[in-house]
């Protein structure tokens, strides 16, 4: 029997309450994280882990959706204090998680900085220094779409790009659970796709929406939103 627990991560952004919700799977041989947070929040998902009495130190895997820094910020930290750790991402994602290309996130914010005002640049200036410090970290396992594995109940690697090319979703076979990454978030109680500014190709992303609907899905967690559960199919469709 597997448990999948939505952590609840707490912090102040720019002066703001918000949460970001990683996803571990666990049963008697694996424990599992999807996404860990932006840089320097090791201790927060590990507070996070703690208060759903979870004993991180039995994690074996972390899987990353995607390489923005507030899925993959954490992983170098993650790594170096669980060095048995093995790393999961897809393999289109891998070259720019382990730092051998530049991350498109940053190549996205280099491109439209002449565009800028003087005190836009301001805040991009500090944007591209966040992204640069981000640590890289090598991949041990490359992931390919409909790529299926028995860890936790079942998890089958779900390709969503549109808001990277890399970009993965995993569907979890026990509990019927969707973990869409930033496939889609919860916004007022509805799901929709994430920032369009920062949703690299609007259509694939619509497109890796609607592969969603092959699943038997009741239960969505979106790693800005939380859980969703309500009218899924009639909601998957109102994204797209």
């Amino acid at each position: 029997m597997s448990k999948i627990n939505v952590l609840e991560v707490f912090f102040d952004f720019s002066g703001k309450s918000d949460a970001i919700y990683p996803v571990i799977l666990e049963d008697e041989n694996e424990m599992i994280l999807i996404d860990c947070g932006y840089p320097n929040f090791l201790s927060l998902v590990e507070e996070a882990a703690l208060a759903k009495k979870i004993n991180i130190k039995n994690l074996s895997k972390i899987i990353i959706t995607h390489h923005d820094y507030d899925h993959m910020g954490a992983l170098a930290e993650f790594k170096r204090k669980y060095p048995k750790v093995k790393v999961l991402a897809s393999e289109e994602d891998a070259p720019y998680i382990d730092g051998s290309k530049k991350s498109l996130r940053l190549q996205q914010a280099e491109n439209i900085y002449d565009s800028l005002s003087e005190n836009e640049k301001i805040e991009a200036d500090y944007f591209h220094k966040i992204l640069q410090s981000v640590e890289s970290c090598n991949v041990d396992i490359k992931l390919k779409d409909r790529e299926y594995f028995d860890y936790c109940g079942g998890i089958e690697i779900i390709s969503t790009p549109g808001h990277m090319p890399g970009h993965i979703s995993i569907y979890h076979k026990e509990s019927k659970s969707l973990i869409t990454g930033d496939a889609l978030v919860v916004e007022n109680g509805e799901l929709v796709i994430a920032v369009p500014q920062y949703t690299l190709d609007m259509k694939e992303a619509q497109n890796s929406v609607k592969k969603f609907l092959d699943y038997d899905i009741e239960r969505i967690i979106c790693y800005h939103g939380g859980i969703f559960e309500n009218e899924i199919r009639d909601a998957l469709k109102r994204v797209f």
